[in-house]
């Protein structure tokens, strides 16, 4: 006989009074912190306790009693469900409030650094339609919403394609219409699902790993309108597999770039799968201020294109080059800063862990006759030694865009030993950002910081820090 869990009790009346880095909102009960997901500050609402610590506690909404001026009406009916635009409840304004409080925060309470100058953030002119890339996963299981299991709507049919619910690896939410992406990504996301339902093709099972379906990949340019789509199957079937993708290809004209992969393995990653080109380039391409940029279905490229420029000149602007500064360029994707800023340096140095992005890096500074940036294959901690700098020259500024963990000790003790006169920092997480700088002062001033809204109606924010050597 199991033993029914208490249920936890539920707060009354209680008033959300701020927003926590992780996207929750926070309302304080007698000494206790309580962590609420789509809440705004100002709401007053009864919640029930989710789980309850000796320190915090988590709840969710219940019954509003009075809704924050702070509010506005999310416009996606996947809302509350889906785990990507947390905050589209929140006013913009609001949004970018929250994030410059989070940098911020960050600095100051991790860091125990107070920059010389924070900038105000830069809004994204786009809050919808802003990401350049896309990933959907194929489920034979599908989740169903609360209203979908009560009414029976979904009509016994389980096969969906969308995206991952948070926490759950095996649970995928069936999406009908997403705001992150040019309509293309809706339109081709649609027409693949009706025609694998209609064909009779098997939609993969994330927990007992079969099925043919497994992932669909959108990739769209911002400045060329050039289109990839990348189609992902668990196994080979050859007629199958040909038949969907002749079929995309002579309805979707506009797809520039149609690509598939067979993966075999227990997780999506594709970085060690053999990608195959069925139609079209095996690339597409973006432009910035005459520059063109190859991304291949691998390359890293930062997602919001639009807001990647304002970034990208902001990094231009810290690193005051003159053209005679040899620039170090850590964690370099494709490329896209390093050749970016080559203009106004004398040489670059472009270091990246992953092997077609330096491909794509080198084809890209060759594109664009750029002939003083030179790009290197490797784990940074293990590329940027005291011998690599003997061998290629001190550099006068170092420019790092690092993954959100943040750089290895290593990387940070040899960015110190290699003694640059400027550390342009760019980090898509402020918090492990805020703990490298700490480091990195020994020998460093922190002069400016500069929020960037990469990712609208998300709690995520992008920041650049200027530190000058003592």
């Amino acid at each position: 006989m199991t033993r029914n869990r208490k249920q936890l009790p539920v707060l009354e009346g209680v008033e959300i009074t701020g927003v926590a880095a992780e996207g929750k909102a926070i309302a304080r009960v007698n000494d206790m912190v309580v962590f609420v997901p789509f809440a705004a500050p100002g709401d007053i609402a009864d919640i029930r306790l989710t789980k309850k610590k000796s320190s915090y506690a988590e709840g969710k909404i219940v019954r509003f009693l009075q809704y924050s001026p702070l509010r506005e009406t999310p416009f996606c009916t996947h809302f509350g469900t889906c785990g990507g635009c947390k905050w589209q409840h929140l006013k913009y304004e609001e949004q970018l409030k929250c994030k410059s409080r989070q940098v911020t925060d960050s600095i100051e309470r991790i860091g125990k650094l107070s920059p010389a100058e924070t900038l105000p953030i830069i809004a994204s002119k786009q809050t919808q339609y802003y990401r350049n890339k896309l990933e959907f996963t194929f489920s034979c299981k599908k989740w169903l919403t609360e209203d979908e299991a009560l009414s029976g709507e979904y009509g016994g049919n389980m096969n969906g394609l969308g995206f991952h619910i948070p926490g759950m690896f095996d649970k995928v939410l069936d999406i009908d219409c997403c705001y992150l992406q040019d309509d293309i990504s809706n339109r081709l996301r649609s027409a693949v699902k009706m025609y694998c339902l209609s064909n009779g093709y098997d939609f993969f099972d994330l927990r007992n790993q079969t099925g043919f379906m497994r992932n669909l990949i959108i990739r769209t340019s911002a400045t060329t309108g050039e289109v990839m789509l990348i189609v992902v199957f668990f196994y080979e079937d050859r007629a199958k597999r040909e038949a969907l993708l002749s079929h995309l290809a002579a309805s979707f004209p506009e797809v520039t770039s149609l690509l598939y992969i067979v993966n075999d393995k227990c997780n999506d990653t594709i970085t060690d799968r053999q990608v195959s080109l069925f139609s079209g380039k095996d690339y597409i391409t973006e432009e910035m201020e005459g520059l063109r940029f190859i991304i291949g279905p691998k390359s890293f490229y930062q997602t919001n294109s639009l807001q990647a420029y304002e970034l990208y000149k902001v990094v231009r602007d810290f690193a005051a080059l003159t053209g005679n500064e040899r620039v170090y360029d850590l964690y370099t994707g494709t490329g896209t800063i390093a050749n970016f800023v080559s203009r106004r340096a004398a040489k670059v140095i472009g270091i990246e862990y992953v092997p077609e992005a330096v491909d794509d890096a080198v084809r890209n500074a060759r594109l664009n006759g750029i002939n003083n940036a030179a790009f290197f294959a490797g784990d940074m901690k293990d590329v940027l030694t005291g011998s690599f700098i003997l061998e290629h020259g001190r550099p006068d500024v170092i420019i790092a865009d690092p993954p959100r963990a943040g750089m290895h000790d290593n990387v940070i003790k040899a960015i110190l030993d290699a003694s640059p006169q400027r550390i342009v920092y760019v980090s898509c997480n402020p918090a492990t950002q805020a703990r490298d700088i700490s480091l990195l002062c020994r020998d460093y001033a922190l002069e400016r910081i500069q929020p960037v809204d990469m990712f609208p109606h998300t709690q995520h924010v992008e920041n650049v820090a200027l530190l000058i050597k003592k």
